[in-house]
């Protein structure tokens, strides 16, 4: 079996690779996983523009929630947990706190409007419960005054 090696070796090799190498390399990466395209379109063409980025997983988020069957609330939590695994995703492409807080907020206000009854699905109300800890526990990593606006947004969740 093939041994992986660690990040640190691999930034060692990669700095001794011409630049046509390189290219060569993050081709044949993106041939092999959907992510690994993902994240190069991310790096190369939305990483300079944040809010265009979250807006466009924002609109894809919402046609998601919109293709939910909600027939059952079974479905309703299949459909909800891979929307929350497509924004984890596109999170860990971003790695910025305040993209992060963005989108997981949208995701929680989307889930609220989506849950039937509280009492009705333990479940759904424990994944939205669980998220707005974690935006609770980040709002302290931003700016100010980006705090300021995340904890009304926070606030709203606990008024409903």
């Amino acid at each position: 079996m093939m041994k992986t090696a660690t990040v640190r070796e691999l930034k060692l090799e990669l700095k001794e690779k011409s630049q046509k190498e390189l290219i060569e390399i993050c081709l044949a990466l993106s041939k092999f996983k959907k992510e690994n395209k993902e994240l190069l379109t991310y790096i190369l063409f939305e990483s300079e523009n944040e809010a265009q980025y979250i807006e466009n997983v924002k609109e894809e988020c919402l046609e998601l929630f919109e293709e939910i069957n909600t027939k059952s609330v079974y479905y309703i939590k299949k459909g909800v947990r891979k929307i929350l695994r497509n924004i984890k995703k596109y999170i860990r492409y971003s790695k910025q706190k305040e993209t992060e807080i963005e989108l997981l907020l949208f995701f929680c206000t989307k889930l609220n409007n989506c849950i039937p009854n509280r009492y009705e699905s333990k479940v759904l109300y424990n994944i939205l419960e669980t998220q707005l800890n974690i935006v609770k526990k980040k709002i302290p990593m931003v700016h100010e005054d980006l705090q300021y606006d995340y904890e009304r947004e926070l606030l709203a969740f606990s008024s409903k």
